[in-house]
């Protein structure tokens, strides 16, 4: 039985084209799998974990087996392609101003809420120097650093 591919939205299939235009640049591949388990991760309304990606991947293309998912997620992890969240053991796409030529691994920030667990993303490049400062100022030197921060998002804290 032929499975159809997941219908992604327009703004997550544009940000696949881009991805894969990305991929070519740069001498990679955007396979289909990898595109639909990026579809996935993009078109999912929170933090998607490797194990709902292969419950997804399943439903789409049959039989499939965790190796299949975790090889594809670090081949997007290694593009710049998602974030993973180790808070929460899940995965959040980052295809926008991000993903450029050169390296494309960038210092990321999460917002996390406790009550819905949404995460957000911010790119604050002043919190990224003070990180590199501070360790600079004990002798260490960040090679790369995603922060984690916890707390109440502004949809919950109006609904409470």
């Amino acid at each position: 039985m032929t499975r159809m591919p997941p219908e992604f939205t327009p703004v997550t299939i544009a940000k696949l084209d881009h991805a894969a235009a990305l991929c070519d640049r740069r001498g990679t591949k955007l396979t289909e799998l990898r595109r639909i388990v990026l579809g996935l991760i993009l078109d999912a309304e929170a933090p998607t974990g490797a194990y709902d990606l292969l419950e997804k991947l399943r439903s789409h293309r049959g039989a499939s087996a965790p190796p299949t998912v975790y090889r594809a997620l670090d081949f997007l992890l290694e593009q710049g392609f998602v974030h993973r969240i180790e808070r929460l053991s899940a995965f959040v796409g980052c295809i926008d101003a991000h993903s450029h030529e050169g390296d494309h691994h960038h210092a990321a920030q999460f917002l996390i809420c406790r009550s819905c667990g949404q995460a957000t993303e911010i790119d604050d490049h002043h919190l990224a120097h003070a990180l590199v400062h501070a360790a600079e100022a004990v002798g260490f030197k960040v090679s790369g650093a995603t922060i984690e921060a916890e707390g109440t998002c502004a949809k919950c804290r109006a609904a409470a």
